[in-house]
């Protein structure tokens, strides 16, 4: 079956990449196989879209679909969601978010539960997005959850990353976290129709032109996502920070990736429930040692 799954992805058929990244992402017998013999050197860009929730994260990659759809691009998509408390799969189904483009053949959209994980990632992203890329899109887009302190995770797996905003995130840029403003190639002001959208974008400019100089200065697009207004001006932006040669932030990238896949890989074994009855238990008999009991594991 794995052959056969490898056969129809490397064809094109979009039910064979279904297979696989469920294969993928519930570890099913197969799965390890399928992802040794993926071509990590890959050339497709990976493009992740971050930023608080209510930003218009979603609107917005519906606008870029329409955009690039119409230039004849192939589009892969991953939703990172949250995680159902009942069945653990996510809760925002993507006929709901992304409908107009589910049935669309040159689009291919898939939700993924962060079931737990921190950072705003599901625990199987990388390997759902490299599964993807070796699909041969044109463009693979993440969206992740929203922004908290472990959103920087989507900088080591992104290699573009666009930070969504809008005016009312606040006038004073001093009160994004300074990590998440760290890890953004390119800020969108979406909903740059509403007031005081110029002085916001204007002020994250001047915020960003204090940064010491680095070879790719961070521009801030406006964008109307609803209209489809600066859409062409993102993708531009886009293109052109993938065209950097970069080698050196791209095998920082790549052990970025390998220090999550081993980490992962390490806590495997690792159940909470386990570790609470273990605990309560050990707590109940005294002198209980945390880093001992750390130690022990």
């Amino acid at each position: 079956m794995t052959e056969e799954i490898l056969n129809g992805i490397k064809s094109g058929d979009t039910k064979a990449l279904s297979r696989c990244i469920s294969l993928v992402e519930n570890q099913l017998q197969g799965s390890s196989e399928i992802l040794e013999s993926l071509d990590n050197s890959t050339q497709t860009p990976v493009i992740g879209i971050t930023g608080p929730p209510g930003a218009g994260k979603s609107t917005l990659i519906n606008s870029l679909i329409d955009n690039l759809v119409k230039r004849g691009k192939k589009i892969g998509i991953i939703c990172i969601d949250p995680t159902s408390p009942f069945n653990f799969g996510s809760l925002l189904a993507d006929r709901l978010r992304m409908g107009t483009h589910f049935n669309d053949e040159s689009v291919f959209i898939r939700s993924l539960a962060t079931r737990g994980s921190l950072g705003g990632l599901s625990a199987k992203t990388i390997e759902v997005t490299d599964v993807m890329c070796s699909f041969g899109f044109d463009y693979v887009f993440v969206e992740t959850v929203g922004v908290g302190q472990s959103e920087v995770e989507i900088a080591g797996l992104a290699d573009t990353t666009v930070l969504v905003l809008v005016p009312e995130s606040g006038d004073d840029i001093q009160n994004i976290k300074s990590g998440i403003m760290e890890i953004a190639d390119i800020f969108v002001v979406n909903k740059a129709d509403r007031e005081g959208a110029d002085s916001f974008a204007n002020n994250l400019e001047s915020f960003l032109h204090t940064k010491a100089a680095l070879d790719w200065k961070p521009p801030v697009v406006r964008c109307v996502a609803t209209s489809g207004e600066g859409v062409e001006s993102l993708i531009s932006h886009i293109d052109e920070h993938n065209k950097l040669d970069d080698n050196d932030r791209k095998h920082i990238l790549m052990a970025e990736k390998a220090y999550h896949l081993i980490q992962n890989q390490r806590m495997v074994d690792v159940d909470k429930s386990e570790l609470q009855k273990e605990v309560a238990e050990m707590l109940k008999k005294g002198g209980f040692n945390l880093y001992s009991f750390v130690k022990s594991r």
